[in-house]
Formats: C-alpha cells, structure tokens, sequence
C-alpha cells in the first residue's frame, strides 16, 4: 500500500513539473505584420499587431538605407539583426531568408521548432522575401505585393493578409499613414484568432528622423490595450499633423 501511495506520489509530481515546465514557456509571437518601401521617400517601414504583451520587443528590426524585416510565430529573435548584417553586406532578401533558416540549428525542435519560425524580409528598393514554416499555428501566411509583405499566424483566415497588401496599395499619404491602414484591414480581416493587446510601428531613413542625425523617422508602440490598433492610429494621426506642420523635420 506505502509503495502504491509512493508511486502515485511519484506520478503526480512529475506531471506537476511538467505541467510547469509548459507553462513557463513564453507565447509565441501570434500575430499579423506588414513590411512596406516608400519610393519616393527612400523610407522603409513595419507594423505589426498582437495578442501577446509587447510585440515590439524582438518583432521588427531595421536599418535606414538597408532594409528592414519582422520575425514571428515560433521566434528566433536574433533572425532581425542578422538580416540586417546580410542586408548590408549586399545579400537579396530571397537569399537572406533561405540562408538563415538552413542555417538555425533548431536548438529546441521539441519545445521550439525552426519548422514553425515565420519571417520576412524587405531592402532598400522594396524587393521582399518570406517565409512561413510548416508548423507555424494555423492559419498561417503570406502574400506579397508592390513594394510590401504581409505575414501572419494564428489569424482569422487568409483575408488579413490580403487585406493588409490590399489597403497598403491604395492607400495614399506618408508611409505610416499607409501602414496604419493595413493594420486596421487586417484587423477588419478577422485579425488574430485569439483579440488584441499591443501593437508597432517602426519607419528608418536616413537622416530623416526628428533632430540631428536620427535616422529613425517614427517608433510607436502600444504595449498593453484592449484596443491597441485605436490607439496607434490616434498616435500615428498625431505624428503626421506634426509632420505636415514641420515640427518633425531633422536639423538643418
């Protein structure tokens, strides 16, 4: 009976462990993005929504005059700065995204799968590159357009990143203005699956950014709201009254 009650014991500390284990495990980053150029500015630029607490920590990262890219789903952070090393060294986006991935080593296949990383890739004259792993949680995607990427995980459907392609096409004004519109479309999409908390946007040129040799031109964040994507779009509205009114302008 003792030895019985000390294996039961035994079981239900180990599931107790592994039931914490899991739970340590931080989310990954579920949620929709977009990656655009501006030609007639030189700007490029990102946005991104999700139902996880500040997705701006990791999600998007660039470099004005070499390009930018977003790394989502079952994340690798460090897939952000080494694109932007082989953006400057000269690489193509197409050649960045499948160099990186072959060369992840996957070091937690079980827990952490390179099989469910989900990254794009955009230059310096919009040309773009992505790629969503196989077991990246569905509904997962991508669709290119015209000097732009949408991807995304964990969403509604395929609607949200059409949607989001779709309004940053057409939509005309500064490049934020474009890119808060493909937020809002891809939340009317469905967004993702599961609401929303925080949101991003990030805009490099060179030299273009607010006082003296800043070359970031715009970097908001909405890390924790029920209503992330209004409150962007409030703060991104606010920006660009500055900006037509030349309170945005870099010295000299």
């Amino acid at each position: 009976m003792k030895r019985a009650l000390a294996v039961v014991i035994a079981f239900t500390v180990v599931a107790l462990v592994q039931a914490r284990t899991v739970e340590q495990l931080p989310d990954s980053i579920a949620t929709f993005s977009i990656l655009g150029f501006d030609p007639a500015t030189g700007e490029i630029g990102g946005a991104v929504q999700s139902r996880v607490f500040s997705v701006g920590n990791g999600v998007l990262w660039g470099e004005a005059g070499v390009g930018m890219a977003a790394t989502q789903a079952i994340v690798d952070v460090s897939y952000g700065p080494k694109a932007i090393a082989l953006l400057r060294a000269g690489m193509s986006p197409d050649a960045i995204v499948k160099a990186i991935w072959e060369s992840d080593s996957d070091p937690q296949p079980d827990k952490w799968t390179k099989q469910g990383r989900q990254f794009a890739v955009i230059d310096a004259n919009g040309n773009t590159a992505v790629y969503t792993g196989p077991k990246a949680t569905t509904w997962a995607g991508h669709k290119q357009g015209r000097f732009c990427t949408a991807q995304g995980n964990i969403l509604a459907g395929e609607a949200v990143v059409s949607n989001m392609v779709k309004a940053f096409e057409e939509t005309t004004g500064h490049l934020a203005m474009r890119l808060m519109a493909a937020l809002d479309a891809g939340q009317a999409g469905g967004g993702d699956a599961r609401g929303m908390q925080s949101a991003n946007i990030l805009i490099v040129g060179k030299g273009m950014g607010v006082w003296l040799n800043n070359d970031v031109v715009l970097r908001l964040q909405v890390d924790d709201s029920p209503e992330p994507l209004k409150e962007m779009r409030r703060l991104v509205e606010l920006w660009n009254q500055r900006r037509e009114k030349g309170q945005q302008k870099p010295v000299g």
